[in-house]
């Protein structure tokens, strides 16, 4: 027996009452059920058509608009909606802010159940576009069709795409005329490249049938103005590679790194690929506060660098640095904080799991002269035994930047058996932190909190927390 299909209930005058959890708005049904609807912003009143139904919520689209909310503004793009990023286009600035702070708030109160100082104002970012240091976009032979070409009716001949994969379909990409996340050339590039190897017959990348030339392509750009472009090939083809290799050293002499990989696995991560420089050096760099830092195409490096710059300047504000205190630095990455701390501390100690990441972080060190900051390589449940710390010293500070997951509950456990004087945690999910601050709450008191928004026209934010003990 098929499964029985769910009735499509259209909702009339239904008021948007609130942002909630990855962009999309809230809404209530006249039962009370919860409805989630993309593309709406609070303070809109809309007709909406149901499409999924579960015990305590429905999802849905608006179908009529009945009056629009103040907090609205016209998207500045052309994509928007079609994508799937930038889901707070259409909502003022300020008041994405206000959502953002709101979600920190509640994460930290309904999760956490801790006792928490006012907040300190959100950071906003100067700039609302333009933002990213790093963007990837697919090739693909089967361009997502908008609503008007579908119905049209007309024969496409050329369906290839470069751009970002429509949400939920992994075959499908939209092809992307102009983004405006990264600033120029990055959309030239990209826009190059795509009539490039359409007038020279290089094939994109088939999804389905595991075949073509063009695979991914990856822009770096940083503060210093150098940029880095990477281009993931599927089908190993000299020839045709160094016909669009050489075309772009030639249109964009301003490329620093030129680089490929030939990647014929069935996903297309970098991290266990061999890439091969092509023209220029294999790094950028990015410069913070006279700090020199060396980025490859497998680095993490905070995706605002403008932004990334206030956040750490919290980070050291919030430790209270008076040039004698020893501070751990977990989950340090390529060591950006650990060295963005260092001339306000005695003596830094990075830690992080990847091999690669800790070898950037002292080639960085070198490059600096920053002679008082240590790296390692461990996993951190398992770094900090007794040894770890009679041999490095006892912390007067931690200071924690762990992924989004939150800390294992084994780093939780370690910190609170270390016990600093503080702990400065700094988090892209206030939801594990508010998880993580929880455990911590018999031994530490949350003395100060600063949200800091690194990607305007999204839900996303970072939060950064002061702990001191009891």
């Amino acid at each position: 027996m098929g499964r029985k299909k769910t009735d499509k209930i259209v909702f009339e005058n239904v008021k948007v009452l609130d942002a909630g959890a990855k962009g999309v708005s809230v809404a209530k049904a006249p039962e009370g059920q919860v409805i989630f609807i993309p593309n709406v912003v609070p303070g809109d009143v809309v007709d909406v058509q149901t499409f999924k139904k579960r015990k305590s919520y429905f999802e849905g689209k608006a179908i009529k608009f009945h009056e629009f909310s103040e907090h609205r503004t016209t998207p500045v793009c052309e994509h928007f909606g079609v994508c799937g990023g930038c889901k707070w286009q259409n909502m003022k600035y300020e008041q994405q802010l206000f959502y953002k702070n709101q979600e920190v708030y509640n994460h930290l109160k309904r999760i956490g159940k801790i006792e928490l100082p006012d907040f300190e104002p959100i950071l906003g970012s100067k700039e609302q576009f333009f933002y990213r240091n790093k963007m990837e976009f697919g090739f693909s032979s089967s361009r997502w069709m908008t609503q008007e070409e579908v119905d049209s009716g007309a024969e496409l001949d050329n369906k290839n795409a470069v751009g970002f994969h429509i949400p939920k379909m992994w075959d499908k990409i939209l092809d992307i005329q102009k983004c405006h996340l990264q600033q120029d050339p990055s959309n030239d590039i990209r826009n190059e490249i795509r009539r490039f190897a359409n007038e020279n017959d290089l094939s994109f990348f088939n999804p389905r049938n595991h075949e073509g030339l063009l695979r991914t392509l990856m822009i770096r750009t940083a503060s210093t103005g150098e940029i880095m472009v990477l281009i993931q090939f599927f089908e190993d083809d000299k020839a045709k590679r160094e016909l669009l290799l050489n075309f772009l050293a030639e249109r964009f002499p301003e490329i620093t790194s030129l680089q490929y990989v030939i990647n014929q696995k069935a996903n297309d991560t970098l991290y266990d690929q061999d890439i091969i420089l092509f023209k220029g050096r294999d790094y950028i760099l990015e410069e913070m506060e006279g700090l020199n830092f060396s980025i490859n195409a497998k680095s993490f490096y905070q995706t605002n660098s403008a932004q990334a710059y206030e956040l750490y300047s919290i980070t050291r504000e919030f430790a209270g640095l008076t040039g004698e205190e020893l501070v751990y630095d977990l989950y340090t990455g390529t060591g950006t904080i650990a060295q963005f701390v260092s001339k306000k501390a005695k003596k830094v100690i990075g830690v992080e799991a990847v091999p690669e990441a800790i070898a950037d972080a002292k080639e960085n060190a070198k490059r600096n002269n920053i002679t008082n900051c240590e790296f390692f390589v461990g996993d951190m449940k398992n770094v900090f035994n007794d040894d770890f710390i009679k041999t490095h010293g006892h912390p007067d500070v931690i200071i924690t930047d762990p992924p989004r997951d939150g800390m294992h509950a084994d780093v939780v456990k370690q910190i609170l058996s270390i016990a600093p004087e503080k702990v400065v945690y700094v988090s892209c999910n206030s939801a594990t932190q508010a998880r993580d601050l929880a455990l911590m709450d018999e031994m530490y008191k949350v003395t100060r909190v600063r949200p800091v928004d690194m990607f305007p026209q999204t839900h996303h934010v970072e939060n950064v927390v002061l702990l001191e003990k009891r």
